[in-house]
């Protein structure tokens, strides 16, 4: 059995346990997972049985707990929890968690916290704090350990012994000069097989590039991507050393973006609650569903101009779905890789008008193909030729515009600083049904009346 079926399996048992009032096994179960598991299980509750757990919860990994949950139930706990535990729970947790939660805290409970710590640790929270959360200085962890050029190993091994600890994840220590700037990285693994004697700047790396502070969480996981990196030193402007970055936080961070993407493409939010009531959860997507029905109603108004070809033609109002559906499909894949490419860093100015007569050519390609497939059925279904070449004339156009519309969406959405994957979809749609229905039932006016 693999960890993700042990997973399942603990908490299906833990469940049962709670089904059945088993409370005290229950709580050995429960507080035998780990932080992620005990996260994942809240979220699958409902608000009840999650006040349940929450109960029965070892208050020592509490603080863990609500950084793995999403925002709405990490709210939901916190507005539960009385201040004096609220703040043992995120007392002793790992600065770059504690700066992840304090956005979510009460003031009196963040000010509380801030001054129970040390006046290191509250400089080191200030500098988390300063950099947005979704760049390289609010990804990184300040933990960090570093060693000057001219010491030899034996004084590394001394100073790390001293500490007593090593931060989470630790793979590499790395090497500043006097004013704490980046000089180089030295692996652990091959401290292990050095003499003692050497200098570490006799062993250090210095292929590795830093990650400026300033970078985008998008460009962070490229990094990690492209150089197979386990961690990564963050640096300031001035190329001081401020903090690292694990392949854990990259791989939180790719698992945020897939979750915004495909949320955010229908309208809502990733960090929602499951759970959340009725009236919540309705007015979050009735936002969504206004901006669709206004975008229908533009669509219907075009069918409306037309409405006495179809009157003439009850044929046309048969076959019209058929070519604003096929666009829809075609404009979605070109959108698709465009975001995609967008997201990757793989389009510019110099490669962008090939990828855009690439997607037109495509668009031409599918739109001749197929439309000669809908144009053929629709004369056998109908024995009308002059249908089936109006609808099949529709379909290339609409295939072509839809090409170029899944193209330029999400580049013209990008310019104005919006996400594409929020609102690519909608727009898109808009394209692909007005022009699908304007050139399906323009034709048909034009050439059957």
């Amino acid at each position: 059995m693999d960890s993700r079926e042990q997973t399942q399996g603990n908490l299906k048992r833990l469940r049962e346990q709670l089904d059945t009032g088993g409370m005290r096994a229950a709580r050995v179960m429960l507080n035998s997972l780990h932080p992620s598991e005990i996260g994942h299980l809240l979220e699958s509750l409902p608000r009840p049985e999650r006040a349940l757990v929450w109960e029965i919860l070892d208050p020592d990994i509490e603080g863990d707990v609500l950084v793995e949950v999403v925002e709405d139930v990490r709210d939901d706990l916190i507005r539960g929890m009385p201040t004096e535990e609220l703040i043992a729970a995120v007392g002793g947790m790992e600065l770059d968690d504690l700066a992840d939660l304090l956005a979510d805290l009460p003031e009196a409970v963040t000010r509380e916290v801030v001054e129970s710590l040390n006046l290191q640790d509250q400089e080191r929270l200030q500098q988390v704090l300063q950099y947005d959360e979704d760049t390289a200085g609010g990804l990184m962890n300040v933990d960090i350990v570093t060693v000057r050029p001219d010491v030899t190993l034996d004084v590394v091994f001394r100073y790390l012994r001293s500490r007593g600890d090593m931060p989470d994840g630790t793979d590499s220590i790395f090497v500043v000069n006097r004013k704490n700037q980046y000089l180089g990285t030295v692996y652990l693994s091959r401290m292990l097989l050095t003499d003692p004697g050497t200098l570490v700047s006799g062993i250090m790396s210095v292929a590795m590039t830093p990650i400026k502070a300033l970078a985008s969480s998008r460009q962070v996981v490229w990094e990690f991507e492209h150089r197979d990196l386990l961690s990564a030193p963050v640096v300031d402007e001035a190329g001081v050393v401020v903090g690292r970055i694990t392949v854990d936080d990259v791989l939180d961070e790719i698992r945020d973006e897939a979750e915004h993407s495909l949320m955010s493409a229908v309208g809502l939010d990733e960090e929602g609650d499951m759970f959340a009531p009725v009236v919540t959860s309705a007015l979050r997507r009735a936002i969504w569903l206004g901006v669709n029905l206004m975008t229908a109603f533009l669509a219907a108004s075009v069918v409306d101009i037309f409405q006495t070809t179809i009157d003439k033609i009850v044929l046309l109002a048969v076959l019209m779905p058929i070519v604003p559906s096929m666009g829809g499909v075609a404009g979605t894949q070109s959108l698709t890789i465009i975001t995609r490419a967008l997201a990757l860093h793989q389009i510019d100015r110099a490669n962008a008008p090939g990828i855009l007569r690439k997607e037109l050519a495509v668009g031409l390609l599918n739109g001749i193909a197929w439309a000669s497939v809908v144009a053929g059925a629709t004369y056998l279904w109908f024995d009308d030729w002059r249908i089936g070449t109006v609808i099949g004339a529709a379909m290339i156009i609409n295939m072509v515009v839809a090409a170029f519309a899944g193209f330029s969406i999400p580049l013209i959405l990008n310019k104005m600083r919006l996400d594409p994957a929020l609102g690519g979809g909608v727009v898109l749609t808009t394209v692909t049904d007005v022009i699908g229905y304007a050139a399906f039932l323009g034709l048909g006016a034009t050439f059957l009346l």
